[in-house]
C-alpha cells in the first residue's frame, strides 16, 4: 500500500550512498526537507503533490525512470515529478537547459510550481553558505525560472497565510546585492 512512509524507504534506496555537495549529509535528508516543508507550508494537502516532493530528484539522479515512478506510484505522481525532472545533458548546454525547464515550469500545475519553488528554497541554503562563487551566478538563473513560473502569484495561491512571509524573505535574500 502506498503511504508516505512508503514513499520516504522508496526515496531513500534510489538515492542510497549518494550525499549533499556541501553538507555530506544523506541526499534522500533534502528530499524529505522538500516534503517536510511543502506539508508545513501548503494551505491545501495535495498527497501527490506530497509524494512528488520527496521523490523531486528521483528520476534525476538515480537510474529510477519515470516509467517505474508511474507503476509504483499513478499517473499523477509521475507527472508531477517529471515536471520537477531536469532536462537531460544531451539535451544542450547549461543555458539551453534552463530555458527548457522554465518553460516545462511555466507549463506545470501550480501545486507542482509550489513544490519547486520550496526545493530552490531548500537548495539556496547551502549554496548560499558554502559556495559563493556558484551562488553569484546560480541565483540569476533561479530568479528566470521563478520568473518563468510566476512563482508570486503562485506562492500567493498555494501557501497558508502562515507561510505567506516565506517566500517575501526568501526573494530578498535572492537579489540582496544584485
Amino acid at each position: 500500500m502506498v503511504n508516505l512512509d512508503y514513499v520516504r524507504m522508496y526515496a531513500r534506496q534510489a538515492h542510497a550512498g549518494q550525499v549533499r555537495k556541501y553538507t555530506g549529509e544523506d541526499y534522500v535528508e533534502h528530499c524529505y526537507a522538500v516534503g517536510q516543508l511543502y506539508q508545513s507550508w501548503c494551505a491545501e494537502m495535495n498527497q501527490s503533490a506530497l509524494y512528488a516532493a520527496v521523490l523531486h530528484d528521483t528520476v534525476e539522479d538515480t537510474p529510477v525512470t519515470i516509467k517505474e515512478i508511474q507503476h509504483q506510484f499513478g499517473d499523477r505522481v509521475a507527472e508531477y515529478v517529471w515536471y520537477l525532472t531536469k532536462p537531460e545533458s544531451f539535451v544542450g548546454d547549461r543555458t539551453q537547459r534552463k530555458a527548457l525547464d522554465g518553460a516545462r515550469l511555466a507549463l506545470a500545475p501550480e501545486v507542482v510550481r509550489f513544490v519547486k519553488i520550496i526545493d530552490i528554497m531548500h537548495n539556496a541554503k547551502s549554496i548560499r553558505e558554502h559556495d559563493p562563487d556558484k551562488w553569484s551566478t546560480w541565483r540569476i538563473e533561479m530568479i528566470k525560472l521563478l520568473d518563468a513560473m510566476k512563482s508570486e502569484s503562485v506562492w500567493k495561491s498555494q501557501a497558508g497565510h502562515w507561510a505567506q512571509r516565506k517566500y517575501s524573505e526568501f526573494i530578498a535574500e535572492l537579489i540582496d546585492g544584485l
